[in-house]
């Protein structure tokens, strides 16, 4: 859906909070492998949640051969509901059908059979809500970020990136970013890395939806452009 019927151009809509000491805030951007835990058992004193982070940490690990190294994710700060996990979802969408769930925090994958690979995401706040059938039209690594026009009235220091921001860890698009579109035209809408783990089960964007950058790289390198995206009611 294009949002308040605009197009961006080549910015991005998903921007919010002020800018942080002359830095590119990934909070302003924001105001979108499966892990088995049945084996996972108490031992001595620790808590299922205690042995659940620690499973996770493993998954959530650093990523040292990305073209920007990535740090672990603190799992301490995430629910263990949204850790990445095969679940048994019902639905006929085809296999590899992305389907969002903002309603319940969640982004699934398809995978046949009757199950998902479900990943936990931020989406988008009160206002920025949407619903529909869109694709991925287009797929990047490290993608470029230009701050649209309206997010440069509203805070001049992001001015300095009207050209654009070259990716890196601190771009809000982070390491992946997946451009969703409707009958050919850039929603201006994406699913996309974050690196904010606190982020995750809120609604803080403008439209996008945000996944762990481990999350994000899986899912990624599992979906091919023209990708079926289903955005579900909240």
């Amino acid at each position: 859906m294009i949002m308040d019927g605009e197009i961006a151009g080549a910015g991005e809509r998903c921007e919010g909070a002020p800018l942080r000491s002359g830095e590119l805030d990934r909070r302003s951007f924001l105001l979108g492998s499966a892990v088995s835990f049945g084996a996972l058992g108490l031992a001595g004193c620790a808590t299922t949640d205690d042995l659940i982070r620690a499973e996770a940490a493993k998954l959530y690990g650093p990523l040292p051969d990305e073209k920007f190294p990535v740090p672990a994710v603190d799992v301490s700060k995430i629910d263990p509901k949204y850790f990445r996990r095969t679940v048994r979802y019902e639905t006929h969408e085809a296999q590899g059908t992305i389907i969002i769930d903002p309603a319940n925090y969640y982004v699934y994958r398809v995978e046949g059979d009757r199950n998902a690979t479900r990943y936990g995401a931020n989406v988008p706040r009160k206002g920025f809500l949407w619903t529909g059938d869109a694709y991925v039209g287009r797929k990047a690594e490290w993608a470029t970020w230009t701050p649209p026009k309206e997010m440069i009235a509203r805070q001049p220091e992001a001015g300095k990136y009207a050209r654009g921001m070259p990716g890196g860890l601190d771009n809000p698009l982070g390491a992946r970013t997946l451009y969703l579109y409707q009958n050919g035209v850039y929603t201006v809408c994406t699913i996309y890395s974050t690196s904010r783990p606190d982020s995750i089960g809120t609604g803080v964007t403008s439209g996008c939806t945000g996944l762990l950058t481990q999350d994000m790289i899986d899912l990624y390198s599992r979906t091919p452009v023209k990708t079926k995206v289903i955005i579900l009611a909240a």
